[in-house]
This record gives structure tokens, C-alpha cells and sequence, in this order.
């Protein structure tokens, strides 16, 4: 093995430690949900286009999530007779039960603080749509060009669905749940035991392969 060969392992090795650390991409926006019973199940269409029933249950939560698979759900248990028991049936109206999520400090745009979470009973005309309701409620609302719902109640303030580094979110949520004597530093930004380790046999094998070198240099003379 000459040296050549093991400085270039080396720089692969390296690489191969610091990929393990690059950050996911996430998104930050609101995702929109319908209550089934008792649990939620991400809505497969746009507020824009969901028309619900009397009785209805649907909730937006704002969050940093990859797709929908790892999207936050909007937190608490509120149910249809609780948000809407002071709002009374009505002929030629529905009434849509809305729970309005907007999410942890560490989904929070910079310089932004969350609203806390809050429900509404929507009434509206039996066609309206979620998004109809929204704004009955929770205005003022804010899209982008392509009809995503960028803003509830006007918060966030800017932006829309803009890409963001989770590991950077995870960090901080982290920082917020975790007491310092419990803090695992084994992802803090510095060289792993691991990398640590094959650094050193790396390098052993490299001033093996010089002595071999000045060994086979030595025989010839």
C-alpha cells in the first residue's frame, strides 16, 4: 500500500464522517388535517377545496417537517361539542370546529414568537369551504401566488414554505427539553469516537507504508 493510496482513503473517510452530520431539509408551513374519531389523518386535498360537513372537525398546524409522513399533528384533544358549545345550530348554516396550532418556538421563523393555540367554531354556508371558514375566524390570512396558505391569523408575518435545516430545529428544540448534565454531545459538531478511531488506524497504516517504503529503498542501495 503506498502513501498515495492511504492519504486518499483517509480523505474518504473523512468525508464519510462529515456526511453522517450534513443537515436534512425540512420545510416550514401549515399543515392541514381532519379529525377521524380520535385521531388526525393529514388532508389529501387544500383548504381551497374541501368543502366539510356540520360537525366537522379540521385542524392546521405550523411546523418544520420533510413531507407529510413526519408533519407534526395540531396538539390537544378538543372535540366538535367543545369548540362549538357556544355556538348554537342554525337553518341555512354549518358550523366547522377549527383547531388552530401554531406550533413550537423552535418552528418559529427568526425573530417570531407563536401565537398560542387556540380552537374556533366557524358558521358558515352549508357550501363553504375550509378555507371559507378559516377566514371567518382566524383572519387575516395570507396566500402565496400558487394558492398556498402561507399565514393564519397573520402569523407568520413572512414567508411561505421556505426550506430550512431540521438538525438545526432539532438542535434547538433539544436545548429547550434537555437538562446540561443530560445533554448527548455525541452529535455537537465535533469528531465522533468513531471518526476519532479510524483516523488513527488511517494514519498507522500511513507511517506503515512510509517505513515499507524507505525499508524497500534502503534493500536496493
Amino acid at each position: 500500500m503506498t502513501r498515495r493510496v492511504v492519504l486518499v482513503l483517509l480523505a474518504a473517510f473523512l468525508l464519510i464522517g462529515t456526511a453522517g452530520q450534513a443537515q436534512a431539509a425540512g420545510y416550514r408551513y401549515w399543515s392541514f388535517w381532519d379529525r377521524d374519531g380520535g385521531k388526525w389523518v393529514y388532508a389529501t386535498q387544500g383548504p381551497s377545496l374541501v368543502r366539510p360537513s356540520d360537525g366537522d372537525v379540521q385542524g392546521f398546524r405550523f411546523a418544520v417537517s420533510e413531507n407529510s409522513d413526519d408533519a407534526a399533528q395540531p396538539r390537544g384533544t378538543a372535540d366538535f361539542a367543545s369548540i362549538c358549545a357556544k355556538t348554537p345550530a342554525e337553518d341555512g348554516s354549518k358550523r366547522v370546529a377549527l383547531v388552530l396550532d401554531f406550533g413550537a418556538a423552535s418552528d418559529a421563523p427568526s425573530g417570531e414568537t407563536p401565537p398560542a393555540p387556540r380552537t374556533a367554531c366557524a358558521q358558515v354556508s352549508p357550501d363553504a369551504t375550509t378555507a371559507d371558514a378559516l377566514a371567518a375566524v382566524a383572519g387575516p390570512l395570507r396566500y402565496d401566488t400558487n394558492a398556498l396558505l402561507c399565514a393564519i391569523a397573520g402569523y407568520p408575518k413572512t414567508g411561505c414554505g421556505e426550506q430550512v435545516a431540521q438538525e438545526q430545529e432539532k438542535q434547538e428544540e433539544q436545548r429547550t427539553t434537555t437538562a446540561p448534565e443530560q445533554k448527548d454531545t455525541s452529535d455537537d459538531g465535533g469528531p465522533s469516537v468513531g471518526l476519532i478511531a479510524g483516523i488513527a488506524v488511517i494514519a498507522t497504516l500511513a507511517g506503515a507504508a512510509t517505513w515499507q517504503a524507505r525499508r524497500r529503498r534502503n534493500a536496493t542501495r
